[in-house]
């Protein structure tokens, strides 16, 4: 029987030959999956035999990861802003940058004078920016819509496991909406366009859904659509944030270029991109 060290140091040599970035925390990571334990206690029992059963199961995953396949799909969970959030495949892995622009609207929120607002998460995807804004301040109302019915499953079970009440909706970005409006609004939709999709990593391009990446328009269908329909669906004063690609800055601006919309607001991610979008709707 091979020691718990000795797998590890085994897998991990074996990752880094198939060029998985992070080899050694990954295999960690695996590891404590298959064993029910933190990485904590895996350093705490390096000498501890692994049984056969644990091994067949560990090799399958690091299989799995060797082919380029998200640990995020493997583990079939991920962090984001305090919460965790289950995956699959019908759903895209959160993204740092996703995290930052919740972080930047709730500090802005946190300024803001406690009050009931309706805010709607569209294209929600796992759910992370809705159900995290929802922990964050409950005196919020909101809902969450997405065309795919699998990903509003993924959605239904993120809310369920995080304990907050939020509204689900199905269908094509404002279509759930019709007769409503809201005061804030949180979109991250398909901005990548197809030449760009087809120059992505296998690790993105080969597991993660195509339909929550790509838009046509080269990338800017849904910003031009959301420009042309959401004024008719937001209250006076209401916000908007979207996520951008990193070349799409001005080009959406010039979409928002209405006299309703001010405070239109550009901002870069910690790679010096532009990658969020903001704005406020004055009627």
């Amino acid at each position: 029987m091979r020691s718990l060290g000795e797998v590890l140091q085994i897998a991990t040599q074996f990752l880094q030959k198939k060029e998985i970035v992070q080899a050694r925390r990954f295999a960690e990571d695996l590891l404590a999956f298959v064993l029910k334990k933190s990485r904590l206690d895996l350093y705490l029992q390096f000498d501890l035999p692994l049984e056969e059963k644990e091994l067949e199961h560990f090799r399958f995953l690091i299989k799995r990861l060797s082919s380029k396949e998200p640990i995020e799909y493997i583990l079939g969970k991920v962090e984001f802003y305090n919460c965790l959030f289950s995956l699959n495949p019908s759903v895209l892995i959160p993204r740092p940058e996703t995290e930052i622009l919740l972080d930047h609207i709730c500090r802005k929120i946190e300024k803001e004078e406690k009050k009931p607002q309706i805010a709607w998460d569209i294209c929600t995807g796992s759910g992370c920016l809705g159900i995290s804004l929802k922990k964050r301040f409950s005196f919020i109302e909101v809902t969450l819509s997405d065309l795919c019915p699998n990903a509003l499953h993924v959605v239904h079970l993120n809310a369920k496991q995080n304990q907050v009440e939020v509204e689900i909706l199905l269908g094509d970005l404002l279509k759930p909406f019709e007769g409503k409006k809201a005061d804030l609004v949180i979109c991250n939709p398909p901005y990548v366009s197809l030449s760009e999709y087809e120059a992505l990593d296998l690790s993105v391009k080969g597991f993660e859904p195509k339909q929550a990446l790509v838009a046509e328009e080269n990338g800017l269908l849904f910003y031009r659509l959301l420009s042309q329909q959401l004024p008719f669906f937001l209250n006076k004063g209401a916000k908007v944030y979207l996520e951008i690609g990193a070349t799409q800055g001005q080009k959406i601006k010039k979409l928002f270029s209405c006299p309703c919309w001010t405070r239109v607001f550009i901002e870069k991610d910690l790679s010096g991109h532009d990658r969020f979008f903001s704005l406020e709707f004055e009627s």
